[in-house]
């Protein structure tokens, strides 16, 4: 047996090998070491190899998802190593011939395929980058549900598309592998190296061919010999990884970058799109826009913020559709109540394809398509907009595929086939008689019975069994002698005769009591058959189903984003060719819905108008204090625009948007150790990627350029970057800055204008007003902010005394205000002496020697009055 494991290891160096052993996967040798403390399960040990005990860990079989999920999280992938005959078969061969055993899949992170392993709410993708001479393409599937996609892609572009699909894995050449280890690092994703045949564009091109059963790839358009070497690349993985056993995947849908809002990584985790800074979905974009109520329309939604459109046709189209669904609330509600029973119909079918599915899956089927005709019978009444009618279209035509699963399937069928139990009684006959004897074989043996009394008059003839005959009729020796005589001898054969009875069978009773014993597993035998003559049904219809689940997702999510905007006062925006921007009464979707689940606070809207003639550049140049509200209307306005561009209502009075291209933030920073980078340099490599890719229809936000270095270096180069934005990339931009300085620039350059966050003092506090208006802020209020953060009072006013001295000295130049500098006490709060402490008052002598707990309230109220006079005095 060890022979078997150490050769079946040595094909998988790599991996962890789950080697099947009875009701165990067993694990051994260094991988035993390595599962055991990643799973936190007991090593034990089986017998010696070259002289040293042999670690071992195992798992049981039926709890074995749960370990792979723990494993593929940290990092390990899993070949899976199954008995391939029972032992009994392997005994045939010899007494120790060892069971035949062989690796039936690989488990990496972008092959998951269990319900379990997956998160039904996102797509899991698995990605692979190729470069054919100059030219480089991406092309990622999602094996869970049938998604298969590429693109033309540079190497340069491959950072930000791998931040909008956010893939397990990344498949590249083995030669590529060391120069991406850096950026992949950045994404917590598994990188995978293949040979370079597997890159071999000629070779890869005949592998899709093959898998869609097309004589030529004309067949699905035109692609470069980069996206074919992708494309090759990834079925060559499934390949290796799967056994042969290839999922479903629908024909490749192409992608263009021009379709699309580019967003680079450091936006999307800027903006929090779709994962909060913290990490988690939580108190991200997509958690508060998130309505849907099926997986299908969940993944569509993330697919939607993460890759907002920009073709005016498409983003209209959705907006009609979220339009319809909010104008017919009755409606609405109908069709979300149908789709909240609605599966997963893309991953049932998937797991069907590579046979990990089960009867469950068939229901799923069953009732998806069930409810999406209905859903289609209520739409088709109505004047639904195009996208709703042609996602409607697809909910149709499945009634003998329905009926079919109806027919067969009992309502709530257990999981997997193995169990049984799931064909509904009356489909098959075959199996209703295996059910029957297996169930009811007493009463069956009992009808016999009365059979026999009735064809030989002997009322005492009865049908009995022990392990030795098994069944037989039995009747008194009186009796017997006419049953061992003509006509009944050519029925009944004698078997036995005792001291009072005489024993006999029959032909008939020998086939029953075959089937008796036979029933459980011939039973089960059938289930098994219809269950795969069913799974094949639906595999035939793999195409149609697939247009449905896609209908359905469409129609969930509009009604969803209907939903949510009636909900949350959302307003439809207008999009259009421009380079409009104007929001009135604009407010951040997130920080809102935080401010009304908290404090229950009212969230101050604002208005925003980046709107730009011509190719001219407009932005405002944003002033005010910390804690103001700065970033958050920076962000919010960003926010509005991809939510209109995706085709959903915004949180706006109104929102006018022209196309935007690029989305671009740098808004807040941090190290970044591992690379050796200071917060400023951070800021700084943001930055440069904006001013090198910005167009005249990207919408930029900035924040706070320029703060990392001294003031004049940080000035200076906001200055020159708020200078390139308006001369060179002509962008509509927001750019927040605590350098007064710069607000002079809106009277120097035509497309720049002031903008302030309002405050107000009220006895040297300041009150945080949070209101854009147009107009400079006279000064940022640090050491009011300073105050609220709780920074000791002794070092507040000396701060205040060092900021009078640096403001006096400014205005009265450079000279005086070093001489203001060089006169200003060193180390004076150590050098300021405390307060001596007062003596207390006549009342609070009195409080102290007061014990609440022993006084009456007669006598509190008397102490009340005493000490009100005390204080007069």
């Amino acid at each position: 047996m060890m022979a078997q494991y150490l050769e079946l290891k040595a094909d998988y160096a790599e991996a962890l090998l789950f080697y099947r052993m009875g009701d165990f996967y067993e694990m051994f040798f260094d991988d035993a070491v390595a599962a055991a403390e990643a799973l936190d399960i007991a090593l034990t040990k089986r017998g010696k190899h070259g002289g040293e005990d042999i670690p071992m860990c195992g798992v049981p079989v039926h709890a074995a998802e749960g370990y792979l999920l723990t494993l593929i999280r940290k990092g390990f992938r899993v070949a899976v190593c199954e008995q391939m005959e029972s032992p009994a078969e392997a005994k045939k061969r010899g007494y120790k011939a060892v069971v035949k055993r062989d690796v039936v899949r690989l488990v990496t992170p972008g092959t998951l395929t269990e319900e379990s392993l997956l998160e039904p709410r996102r797509h899991n993708y698995l990605a692979a980058f190729a470069e054919v001479r100059e030219a480089g393409a991406l092309a990622w599937v999602d094996i869970s549900t049938g998604a298969f996609h590429v693109m033309p892609l540079t190497a340069v572009r491959l950072g930000p598309e791998l931040a909008r699909l956010s893939p397990s894995e990344l498949i590249v050449s083995e030669a590529k592998e060391p120069d991406l280890h850096e950026l992949v690092s950045d994404f917590g994703l598994a990188l995978t190296g293949l040979s370079r045949a597997a890159f071999d564009s000629t070779a890869a091109e005949k592998r899709i061919c093959d898998l869609f059963s097309i004589a030529t790839l004309d067949a699905f358009g035109t692609y470069t010999r980069a996206e074919v070497s992708a494309m090759g690349a990834l079925i060559e993985y499934l390949e290796i990884t799967q056994k042969g056993k290839l999922p479903l995947l629908r024909p490749p849908v192409k992608e263009r970058q021009s379709r699309t809002i580019q967003i680079d990584a450091a936006t999307r985790r800027n903006l929090e799109l779709t994962h909060a800074l913290g990490g988690g979905r939580a108190g991200s974009l997509l958690a508060i826009m998130d309505k849907t109520v099926t997986a299908v329309g969940a993944r569509l939604l993330e697919r939607r913020i993460s890759s907002p459109s920009r073709v005016l046709e498409v983003i209209n189209a959705r907006l009609d559709a979220v339009g319809f669904a909010f104008d017919h609330t009755n409606l609405r509600t109908d069709i979300r109540d149908h789709l909240r029973k609605v599966a997963d119909l893309d991953r049932a079918l998937s797991r069907l394809a590579l046979d990990r599915g089960g009867p469950r899956d068939l229901a799923a089927i069953r009732n998806g398509l069930e409810q999406a005709k209905i859903l289609n019978t209520l739409l088709t009444s109505t004047d639904a907009p195009a996208l709703i009618k042609d996602s409607s279209a697809g909910l149709k035509g499945h009634d003998a595929l329905i009926h079919l699963l109806d027919d067969a399937l009992i309502a709530e069928p257990p999981l997997l086939a193995r169990d049984g139990g799931f064909i509904a009684t009356g489909y098959d006959a075959e199996l209703d008689e295996a059910r029957k004897l297996r169930d009811e074989g007493r009463s069956v043996i009992a009808q016999m019975q009365q059979q026999f009394v009735s064809d030989t008059g002997i009322s005492s003839l009865k049908i009995k069994h022990n392990n030795v005959l098994g069944y037989f009729i039995e009747t008194t020796a009186t009796h017997a002698e006419k049953m061992l005589s003509p006509p009944l001898n050519e029925t009944f054969i004698h078997r036995q005769t005792t001291a009072n009875q005489v024993r006999f069978t029959t032909v008939e009773l020998s086939e029953l009591e075959t089937k008796i014993l036979n029933a459980g597993n011939h039973a089960l035998e059938i289930e098994k058959r219809l269950y795969e003559a069913l799974r094949g049904d639906v595999l035939q219809s793999a195409g149609e189903i697939g247009v449905a689940s896609a209908g359905l997702a469409e129609i969930d999510l509009a009604t969803a984003l209907a939903e949510l905007a009636e909900i949350e006062n959302w307003t439809k925006p207008k999009v259009d060719e421009s380079r409009a921007f104007a929001i009135e009464g604009g407010r951040h979707p997130v920080v809102e819905r935080a401010l009304a689940q908290g404090a229950g606070e009212p969230f101050i809207a604002n208005d925003c108008d980046l709107s730009a003639d011509g190719e001219t550049a407009n932005i405002w140049l944003l002033t005010g204090p910390n804690m103001a509200g700065k970033s958050t209307f920076l962000r919010q306005n960003a926010l509005i625009a991809l939510m209109a561009q995706m085709g959903s209502y915004v949180p706006a009075t109104s929102a006018h948007i022209g196309m935007v291209s690029q989305l671009f933030s740098r808004v807040g920073a941090s190290d970044d150790l591992a690379r050796g980078r200071s917060t400023f340099m951070v800021e700084m490599v943001e930055t440069a990627a904006i001013l090198n890719q910005a167009d005249d229809r990207a919408l930029v936000i900035l924040d706070e350029i320029g703060r990392g270095t001294a003031t004049y270096d940080g000035l200076s180069i906001a200055w020159a970057t708020l200078e390139h934005l308006h001369d060179v990339n002509r962008s509509r931009a927001l750019f927040a800055t605590h350098y007064h300085e710069m607000t002079a620039l809106s009277g120097k350059l035509d497309g720049v204008d002031n903008a302030t966050v309002a405050v107000k003092e009220w006895e040297g506090e300041v009150v945080f007003l949070h209101e854009v208006r147009k107009g400079a802020a006279d000064r940022s209020y640090g050491v009011q902010v300073a105050q609220l953060a709780g920074l000791p009072d002794a070092v507040i006013a000396r701060a205040r005394v060092v900021l009078d001295a640096l403001e006096r000295g400014e205005r009265e130049g450079g000279a005086t205000q070093k001489t203001l500098i060089d006169d200003l006490p060193l180390f004076s709060v150590s050098a300021t002496p405390a307060p001596a402490p007062s003596k207390p008052s006549k009342v609070e002598a009195e409080l102290a020697q007061i014990i609440p707990d022993e006084l009456t309230p007669k006598e509190a109220l008397n102490l009340l009055y005493k000490l009100k006079e005390a204080a007069k005095s």
